[in-house]
């Protein structure tokens, strides 16, 4: 606890040589030229769910009809970015948190962002929400029974959790927090991926601007 302590007197005493710039282009400004609205639609779920495949489905529709989007991936993410962080508790918690100030970032640019995490704890979608303003963090529950998820795993990922070759894996070892009011919730074991894509992109139709004829 002494540690921690220091450790955040430390970095607070770090952050006050560190001053924000302010830029002549702001994010309006960006909004304008893109004729858009920046929002960022957070799939959350089990792994297995269909996240990726939604995910994927939805920014094809929106860049073919001219929206300018991007979409993060958990996988590719930790590929790159994120390659220096593991599955502990603390670890998940710090691969969401880098993910919602990447996701801040590309709003700030302008850009409808899609992203496709397990994200398995409310508190940590909770704290990307509070990073954006009011409406542009849609919540979008991919609902799907384990038993669903486990019979859909290509990669066998619930066999070596199972097995106990994986440690910390959401819905065996470790816990996924349902999302208590998600802007949406998709069936994927009940709706077929057009109908839970034709969803998600009905509401998101309401909340970006439309472009220009």
């Amino acid at each position: 606890m002494i540690l921690f302590k220091l450790n955040i007197e430390i970095r607070q005493m770090k952050n006050l040589d560190i001053i924000r710039q302010d830029y002549k282009i702001s994010k309006a400004d960006r909004e304008k030229l893109l004729q858009q609205k920046p929002v960022l639609l957070w799939l959350t779920g089990l792994s297995g769910s269909g996240k990726s495949t939604i995910a994927d489905r939805v920014e094809q529709v929106l860049h073919e009809e001219g929206y300018k989007t991007y979409l993060l991936d958990g996988d590719n993410i930790r590929h790159g970015l994120n390659n220096n962080i593991d599955f502990s508790e603390s670890g998940r918690k710090e691969n969401i948190r880098r993910i919602g100030e990447v996701a801040k970032l590309f709003l700030d640019a302008g850009i409808i962002v899609i992203s496709a995490f397990i994200s398995p704890f409310r508190e940590d979608r909770e704290a990307v929400r509070r990073l954006l303003k009011e409406g542009e963090f849609i919540e979008i529950h991919v609902d799907c029974p384990l038993e669903i998820c486990e019979q859909r795993d290509v990669k066998g990922l619930y066999a070596k959790a199972r097995r106990g070759e994986i440690a910390n894996f959401t819905g065996i070892s470790s816990p996924f927090e349902i999302p208590t009011h998600p802007e949406i919730t998709v069936h994927t074991d009940q709706e077929k991926l057009d109908e839970s894509v034709n969803k998600i992109l009905s509401y998101t139709y309401n909340c970006i601007k439309p472009l220009k004829g």
